[in-house]
């Protein structure tokens, strides 16, 4: 099941989202400061084209300081457009019983995507 959905959420647009993501982390990997964010942009590439059999669980060791400055940072160098591409497709596949699923699966990237930093992705 998590194959058949994983295969048409990559033709309903995960493959555009998973592009969005790799242009994201490829522009911020361009300068020096911007590494770790891309870094996270890649990470949340790969969780974009396979949401299906996958979560992100926290870190145990993710209540230091450096985590919340630099989901901070984050907010405003890359997740709000981020946030707002899963927000807005999220709701256009809730308006239908089929793509229930699939907002559910935007939503839960949306939570991911605003704080990358102290989370991994591991198979459910």
């Amino acid at each position: 099941m998590k194959l058949i959905g994983n295969i048409i959420w990559v033709i309903f647009g995960g493959f555009v989202t998973c592009i969005e993501y790799l242009l994201a982390g490829a522009a911020l990997c361009a300068t020096i400061v911007g590494i770790p964010f891309g870094l996270q942009c890649f990470k949340l590439a790969f969780f974009v084209l396979m949401p299906f059999g996958l979560e992100a669980k926290k870190v145990e060791d993710s209540n230091g300081c450096l985590y919340s400055v630099m989901n901070f940072i984050w907010f405003f160098i890359g997740a709000i457009p981020l946030v707002i591409t899963h927000l807005v497709l999220g709701i256009l596949f809730a308006i239908t019983i089929i793509g229930l699923p699939f907002a559910k699966q935007h939503f839960k990237l949306m939570a991911m995507s605003l704080t990358p930093f102290g989370r991994d992705i591991v198979g459910s």
